[in-house]
This record gives C-alpha cells, sequence and structure tokens, in this order.
C-alpha cells in the first residue's frame, strides 16, 4: 500500500512539471517543460529551453523539439507570467495574467 502511495505521488509531481503529447508512431512520449516565470523574447518570437522550441504568436506558445516543427499547442498552466520583447517598452512585454483579466 505504501508503494502506490508513493508511486502516485511521484506521477502527480511529474505530471504537474510536465506535459506529455504524443509524439510520431510508436509509444514514444515527449515531455515540454514548463517556461520559467518571465520569458524575455528577441526579435524573432522564438524561445529555447532543454531541447525544446517554444514559439509565440498572438498571446499563445506553441512547442516542438524542432524548430521546423511540429508544433504542438503549450498548456496555460506551462505558460510564463510575463512575456518581454527586447527592444520595446525598455524590454517590457505585456503581462499574461494582467491580459486575462482584461479579456484582451
Amino acid at each position: 500500500m505504501n508503494k502506490m502511495l508513493i508511486v502516485a505521488s511521484l506521477t502527480a509531481v511529474l505530471l504537474n512539471a510536465c506535459v506529455v503529447t504524443p509524439a510520431g508512431r510508436g509509444p514514444r512520449m515527449v515531455v515540454a517543460p514548463a517556461l520559467p516565470m518571465i520569458v524575455e523574447l528577441d526579435v524573432e518570437p522564438y524561445y529555447y529551453q532543454r531541447g525544446y522550441y517554444y514559439y509565440y504568436d498572438n498571446d499563445n506558445w506553441r512547442y516542438s523539439n524542432s524548430r521546423s516543427g511540429p508544433w504542438a499547442n503549450l498548456p496555460r498552466s506551462h505558460y510564463p507570467k510575463e512575456t518581454r520583447f527586447k527592444g520595446r517598452d525598455g524590454g517590457r512585454g505585456r503581462d499574461h495574467d494582467h491580459e486575462h483579466r482584461d479579456g484582451r
């Protein structure tokens, strides 16, 4: 019984830290880590972290293990709290939490 409780707890922690999606054919799975609290983008809307590319477009994030895709939607729970852009407003972007509350 204790082993099942430990396995269930560990599974819950791991699933909360990442998203699992099918990767092509077969039983292989891809795990995409959540983005950090603040992401600063350069001229292009791409961010790279731990072997994954993240693409920001119209307040939505997508991810792939290759910059050429295929791209999958990143769950909102894995979005950063703030997205900043170099060269715009002194490097400050819009805050996602603020945007969603205002409905923009």
